[in-house]
């Protein structure tokens, strides 16, 4: 119900964009200025509250996919994980060390609006993995309540309500401020860690005591597949199935910012120390990873009955939990559970930043957001409900829900492999292009194979892309009268031009120009005509003002306005891909400079309006006097301050 009480419509609205204007001053763990940083082995904990959370499903997953081939198909994840997506993200690392990952590196290798309509993709396919890590991980969090013998009486029976309950939980807490979830994470990390080696230490025991385990397994694996080629084929087959494993590296270079790194870092364009830290943090956490993911997936399919693993058995979804109250008692058993509810809902916590930095990131400044979405509350929201509905729609499964988490990391992984990939090669590094262009077939192969087995992700994926493009694209038609410069600034010679002009004759006259051939003769035609057509003054001399023409993809720029002395005429230069937003701009630096408001003075174009406005929005051209005047009149309500429009 809307307040009805307009001070308190204007409370909530307060409270909804209280915070920040740039999503990059958000205090989550991804964001890009951070006043303290962290040691990287702290940050490493933040990455694994999303990273080693996965060790709650994992195992299961395995086994339900794989069967009694589960440890050899986790064997081809751990390859896969240190050959393949490790040296891959530490590259990233290298090239993209400001925390934007590998996204901003296929912007930066694709120009103009190809680059721009691929980040929208992919930001399709990075909402799936978060969006899933949050529900599939609040999902398995209601799962481990509904097993534990001391709570399952109470919340047994309702694993849906749970996971919505732990879902709008995690959103409250972002609405009253996510301030700092580092020393939460290692807590969590640490503890579950250790409760992890616990059951494995535990466990191996049983193996090494009963050995008859190890027999029948692989008794009844030979009696299965008696050919080991044809198990290791078959290991690989089922392996995209397991990619689950391999989430959190894209969150490892996102949250590079709060590395700290070495005192010489701040004053050199490429952080060494801090890159150094991040390679570290990233190999260490995939030996960690790679080393329980072995160790687990062996010791649940020895000592688990395959029949645990199926949909309502005891081990389904929670596998180590299973064996930690089978051979450690239910007290034990229990605290593995609080233990591993903690961490699957900080996952969330881990998804949610990611989401609240990573969309902001790019679509405001592609202006393909609306202004809220700088706000961290409204998002919050928003992505609530989209997890609501998701939770709903696939019941709270935790199995229904691996496609489409694995289809998001995949995809993310894979347009990774392609940044390095395009990277080396453009480097010229002809031995990193092809260790590179080997392991993005890889992941081509495993994403294309998830997809094809489990077409859910592409669904949640092509909803999310759709959405985004949409909105993007309304969004950028609202925002077309905007002042785009997010700075500007007229050079030395730029400033002398009009503050001479202000001082001696009381205003501005500038002439716009489309930069052409440069002539003597271009120059004084134009004057020319302007004087006649327009009616300048005799005795006030003009200033030409040129906007060479940029990515007009860009929506957000810093703007250098520079002055220059061409066959005797004044000219004012300025590079952007929006010219009347970027003359708006300048008119008012100009303003603000000399203390005047400028007259500016147009030509009328001969186009259709239909075909200019077109033009503008895909081009940054179309009709530019009319665009300017309305530029200038949103951003200046004034209209004694306002720069005058002359179009003649």
């Amino acid at each position: 119900m809307t307040p009805s009480n307009p001070r308190m419509r204007s409370r909530l609205g307060d409270w909804m964009m209280q915070g920040t204007d740039r999503a990059t001053g958000h205090q989550g763990p991804h964001q890009v200025h951070v006043e303290k940083t962290h040691s990287w082995w702290r940050v490493m904990c933040l990455t694994g509250v999303d990273y080693f959370s996965t060790l709650g499903y994992q195992p299961a997953i395995a086994a339900l996919a794989a069967g009694l081939l589960s440890p050899i198909a986790t064997l081809v994840l751990v390859i896969v994980t240190l050959f393949g997506a490790l040296p891959v993200y530490r590259r990233v690392a290298n090239d993209s060390f400001k925390g934007a990952g590998s996204i901003m590196m296929l912007e930066r290798l694709l120009p103009w609006w190809a680059g721009k309509l691929l980040v929208l993709v992919l930001l399709g396919f990075a909402c799936t993995d978060f969006m899933i890590t949050i529900t599939l991980s609040a999902a398995d969090a209601a799962a481990h309540l509904a097993e534990n013998p001391y709570t399952a009486p109470l919340f047994g029976h309702i694993p849906l309500v749970m996971t919505l309950a732990l879902i709008a939980l995690l959103g409250v807490v972002f609405l009253r401020g996510f301030r700092e979830a580092i020393g939460i994470a290692v807590v969590l990390v640490g503890v579950y860690l250790l409760l992890n080696l616990v059951v494995v230490v535990v466990t191996l025991g049983q193996v090494f005591t009963h050995p008859v385990v190890i027999t029948d397994w692989w008794s009844a694996l030979t009696a299965q597949r008696s050919n080991p080629v044809l198990m290791i084929a078959v290991a690989v087959l089922v392996f995209p199935k397991l990619a689950l494993g391999l989430s959190g590296f894209e969150t490892g270079v996102s949250v590079m910012p709060q590395v700290t790194g070495d005192p010489a870092d701040a004053e050199t364009p490429r952080p060494i120390g801090r890159i150094r830290g991040t390679r570290r943090l990233l190999t260490t956490a995939a030996i960690i990873m790679s080393s329980f993911l072995i160790l687990t997936s062996l010791v649940t399919t020895l000592l688990i009955p395959q029949r645990a693993f199926q949909a309502g058995g005891p081990a389904n979804g929670r596998a180590l939990a299973f064996l930690a109250h089978e051979y450690l008692g239910g007290a034990f058993g229990s605290l593995y559970d609080a233990s591993t509810i903690a961490i699957l809902w900080f996952a969330g916590a881990s998804a949610m930043a990611g989401l609240l930095n990573l969309v902001p990131r790019f679509l405001p400044r592609y202006g393909m957001a609306p202004q809220w979405a700088r706000a961290v509350r409204p998002l919050v929201i928003i992505f609530t409900l989209i997890a609501f509905a998701i939770t709903i729609v696939f019941n709270a499964n935790v199995d229904a829900q691996g496609g489409a988490y694995a289809t998001g990391v995949l995809v993310l992984i894979t347009s990774a492999a392609i940044a390095v990939t395009l990277s080396a090669r453009r480097k010229a590094q002809r031995g990193w292009f092809v260790v590179f262009a080997i392991i993005t077939i890889v992941f081509g192969y495993t994403t294309v194979a998830n997809v094809v087995e489990r077409p859910d992700g592409v669904r949640i994926a092509s909803v999310f892309i759709v959405a985004i493009v949409v909105v993007s694209l309304v969004s950028r038609v609202r925002r077309s009268f905007e002042l785009r410069a997010s700075s500007i600034v007229l050079d030395p010679v730029a400033e002398q031009f009009v503050v001479a002009d202000a001082d001696q004759f009381g205003t501005v006259c500038i002439i716009a120009n489309e930069p052409g051939a440069g002539t003597a003769e271009a120059y004084r035609d134009k004057g020319r005509s302007e004087r006649r057509d327009s009616g300048i003054p005799a005795r006030v001399p003009t200033i030409f003002l040129e906007v060479l023409q940029a990515d007009s993809s860009d929506f957000e720029e810093d703007l250098v306005v520079e002055g220059h002395v061409v066959h005797g005429f004044r000219i004012l230069r300025v590079r952007s891909g929006n010219v009347p937003n970027t003359i708006a701009a300048t008119l008012l630096a100009i303003r603000d400079v000399a203390g005047v408001a400028p007259s500016i003075y147009f030509e009328w174009t001969e186009s259709s309006p239909i075909r200019n406005a077109l033009r503008f929005l895909f081009t940054g051209v179309g009709d530019v006097a009319p665009v300017t005047r309305e530029v200038l009149r949103e951003a200046e309500s004034d209209p004694n301050r306002r720069p005058v429009v002359h179009v003649s």
